[in-house]
């Protein structure tokens, strides 16, 4: 009986702090990304390199079965930015690349996919002229050729 409430205290002292050590990493490899993505950014580097740097930091850092998706890391550098607005004051300018406009990027995907098919079906009219054309020869275009 006793043993069996040194297990139950054991693992409920473990339920409480494993958490508190999980989140403790999470903040730190968060403040870190936004430090790599906001000081690349700040040196010169464009958006997708910047990002692509700051990402791959956060998901190795974060560690355990679940990874992190884009979205959650690039709010977790939109947080961490402007919960420390004076140690990120120069990386606020950057944010808008964090997260695009997703309309503007659906409408401008339709009109390419529209486009798209556009070119396709005037390549197929053009050879259904082609066709068209190759069935007559000169001798049945020729107009005087009784």
């Amino acid at each position: 009986m006793q043993r069996f409430k040194q297990k139950k205290i054991i693992f409920s002292l473990l339920g409480i702090f494993t958490p508190l050590a999980l989140t403790t990493s999470k903040v730190n490899a968060s403040s870190f990304g936004a430090e790599i993505f906001c000081n690349m950014r700040d040196s010169g580097n464009d958006h997708r390199s910047s990002w692509e740097a700051a990402y791959t930091y956060i998901k190795k850092q974060k560690g355990g079965i679940f990874k992190v998706s884009p979205k959650q890391a690039a709010s977790q550098i939109t947080e961490t930015v402007i919960r420390e607005r004076e140690k990120f004051s120069f990386c606020i300018e950057y944010l808008n690349n964090l997260h695009p406009d997703r309309k503007l990027q659906r409408e401008l995907q339709k009109e390419r996919k529209k486009k798209e098919k556009e070119a396709k079906d005037r390549e197929n009219k053009r050879r259904e002229l082609d066709e068209y054309n190759d069935e007559f020869t000169e001798e049945t275009n020729e107009r005087y050729g009784y």
